[in-house]
């Protein structure tokens, strides 16, 4: 892999298919949740694992702006917060989160617990990301939150004067990080807490895993079963806990489909069927398509085919591997459709419309709808790659130079956003 200029980076093609072990960094998803709850319990907590990237950099300066100290040992990737018992000290802060929207969603909803104005702002694009649900969930439990744009996105501004409780009901078929933000808040409030979700709740693994982390740190919260209903009471609370961190799972697709795109065997330590993030099911697709998947004890291997084919498939439960899957449709024999992810297009981009003009460029075609695609494969071809300030986007495509000669990804420094390294691991493939 050469860098042609500072704006962008050329794949190179293996020379043959890779055999490899790799560890991603810690998973975002859960390293934020574990902030927040390691935030608003009472003491010191340690997070062992824990991702160091520019959306768990946003989440730790808002935290200390809100008064919560948090010291980030990069040598050993722990960190150490010093709780404050569901009450933020700093009576107002100002928070720029970039295009973090876990932290502007948790955090919202964790500053209604202080007292003060606290108002939460970031890139161009997160200013177009929607934010409105949650604000009138939050209203429900006797929050006075507002957005500052007519489009009912950020800026946000939080008047904070603790949350009273009570029962409120919020979508769920925008943005599961709605229901995990009222979630994380709730054992703060003052009283008993019921949410009740309304619509079809996409993202479930990602509610499955605030659930459980909630609960690590001490917290109480009853689920129905399906999910539609949540009750957290009044005398939950949460408590300092060391706390270890899985390697992200979504990272770790962009490795399993090297495997299944060149046809070697990779294995990720760290993660097994068991593991908490619900995007280990990317497996489940890549097997679809003729992958041998093998688990472990703490890792899974995968082994790409002679061919692979193309497959149907329901990623509401994982989408943020719709990008990962659609560079590996690319060498399937026949097409790959993608269904019901329509809220990917309200990401850090639209992850259906701009993954499809992408793959064209490659020489797919692409039929996109409302809620997915189908991508059928062509004459494959180099191309300049645009990411559109999207991590994913750069990740998933870059793989597809693993195999075409000429794939150029402009804004590589993107990936910053959950992978700081990701081209140097990337590039560990043609060493081993």
């Amino acid at each position: 892999m050469t860098s042609s200029s500072p704006e962008t980076i050329e794949i190179i093609p293996l020379v043959k298919p890779p055999v490899a072990r790799v560890r991603p960094p810690g998973s975002k998803s859960i390293t934020n949740r574990a902030l927040v709850c390691a935030a608003l319990a009472d003491g010191r907590s340690t997070l062992r694992g824990a991702l160091d990237s520019e959306d768990t950099q946003v989440m730790v300066d808002s935290l200390r702006k809100m008064g919560i100290p948090v010291e980030h040992d990069l040598a050993s990737a722990e960190m150490t917060v010093d709780g404050c018992a569901c009450r933020p000290p700093a009576d107002g802060a100002e928070l720029y989160i970039a295009n973090s929207g876990t932290t502007v969603r948790f955090l919202t909803a964790a500053a209604t617990l202080g007292h003060g104005t606290f108002t939460l702002d970031g890139t161009k694009r997160m200013r177009e990301r929607p934010i409105a649900d949650l604000i009138d969930a939050l209203a429900g439990l006797g929050a006075f939150v507002e957005s500052e744009s007519l489009t009912g996105c950020p800026p946000v501004t939080v008047r904070a004067d603790g949350l009273k409780g009570g029962t409120t009901r919020v979508a769920g078929d925008i943005s599961s990080q709605f229901l995990s933000a009222l979630l994380m808040a709730a054992p703060g409030a003052r009283g008993d807490v019921t949410v009740e979700v309304t619509g079809r709740l996409v993202s479930v693994p990602y509610i499955e895993m605030t659930v459980e982390v909630m609960r690590s740190f001490g917290a109480k919260v009853s689920a129905a079963d399906d999910l539609a209903r949540f009750d957290i009471p009044a005398d939950s609370s949460y408590t300092a806990t060391d706390y270890q961190i899985e390697p992200d799972a979504s990272a770790a697709s962009y490795f399993f489909a090297a495997a299944a795109i060149c046809g070697g065997t990779i294995t990720v330590e760290g993660l097994s069927k068991g593991a908490l993030q619900g995007d280990i099911d990317f497996c489940d697709c890549l097997a679809q398509m003729g992958c041998t998947v093998e688990y472990g004890d703490g890792e899974t291997t995968v082994t790409g085919p002679e061919r692979l084919k193309g497959i149907d498939v329901d990623m509401n439960a994982i989408s943020d591997t719709v990008q990962t899957l659609g560079a590996v449709a690319l060498f399937a024999d026949g097409p790959t459709t993608v269904r019901n992810v329509a809220h990917i297009r309200h990401k850090e981009t639209d992850r259906i419309g701009d993954l499809a003009t992408e793959l064209r460029k490659l020489g797919a075609q692409v039929d996109e709808c409302e809620e997915g695609l189908t991508i059928t494969p062509g004459e494959l071809h180099g191309a300049e790659i645009d990411t559109y300030d999207d991590h994913r986007m750069a990740m998933s495509l870059a793989l597809a130079g693993l195999r075409i000669p000429g794939v150029v990804i402009k804004d590589p420094g993107c990936t910053g956003k959950t992978y700081p390294l990701f081209f140097e691991d990337l590039d560990k493939l043609r060493t081993k």
